[in-house]
């Protein structure tokens, strides 16, 4: 029997790499990405639980970077039944004092990167009419992010833009649906140099990327708009601040990415 065939970036860790588990568990051929070696330990353990994987190194904060994974996946050989758009950083610290280097690499990898690679895939679904795409996104993308100012607009681009693709897409059957995580026990607050933060130290516990994923995963194949998770309080969160006026979320979120010694 022809099984399915999943592409997930970012997947040498993390959010995605529980993602990549969770296609592989359901049935599915994987091709996972990450700029990283880590992406080829990534692929032994995932080999190791009984899936055929397929891993390519490449850097999509690049124009280059996201080409060449696409030529991969045409060579693959095989229609692209579902793609998640995970890759991303993140950059902490007050903006007159962060990175600008890095910020510019943010902005090319969480938003540049997802249109790109959704501009080179989305055809190809269209034509076969099916095809079912995931973006991870994160509960910063519903307020401001002071002191994730890059970050959490970056995010917000990507859900407008998820749901924009949404709607055209599902006139030729090709559903999309928004991954909205709450600060998770990932490396992602060490990498943007979080970790005194108290979403770093503390609120990343709340959250456990391997139920991120399962619920991503779930709420993908139900093809619903969106899913905030993984905990009650991400979710909580999530349907709240639909309601809080935009002054007090901004200062909800400084309390959480604020270096605490700041405070």
């Amino acid at each position: 029997m022809d099984t399915s065939f999943a592409v997930v970036t970012g997947a040498s860790s993390g959010i995605g790499f529980e993602l990549a588990k969770q296609f592989g568990q359901n049935g599915y051929e994987l091709l996972i990405c990450s700029g990283s070696d880590e992406i080829f330990e990534a692929q032994r353990q995932l080999e190791d639980l009984g899936f055929k994987v397929e891993a390519v190194k490449e850097n999509l904060a690049g124009y280059s970077g996201v080409e060449n994974l696409f030529k991969r996946i045409q060579n693959y050989g095989k229609a692209i039944d579902v793609v998640a758009i995970n890759a991303g950083i993140g950059v902490g610290g007050e903006f007159i004092q962060t990175s600008l280097k890095e910020e510019i690499n943010l902005i090319n990898l969480n938003v540049v990167s997802a249109v790109h690679l959704t501009k080179r895939i989305l055809p190809e679904m269209q034509l076969r009419g099916s095809g079912k795409i995931l973006y991870t996104s994160s509960i910063a993308s519903q307020m401001p992010s002071p002191f994730e100012a890059v970050y959490g607009a970056s995010k917000a681009f990507l859900t407008s833009f998820a749901e924009s693709i949404r709607n055209e897409a599902s006139d030729y059957g090709v559903s999309v649906t928004i991954l909205m995580p709450g600060a998770t026990n990932t490396n992602f607050f060490h990498r943007a140099h979080m970790d005194d933060t108290k979403a770093g130290s503390e609120m990343k516990y709340d959250n456990d990327p391997a139920e991120v994923a399962r619920q991503g995963f779930e709420a993908l194949m139900a093809g619903k708009e969106k899913v905030f998770s993984e905990s009650l309080l991400t979710k909580i969160q999530g349907k709240a601040l639909k309601y809080l006026p935009e002054k007090m979320k901004a200062s909800f979120h400084r309390k959480w990415s604020e270096p605490q010694a700041e405070q």
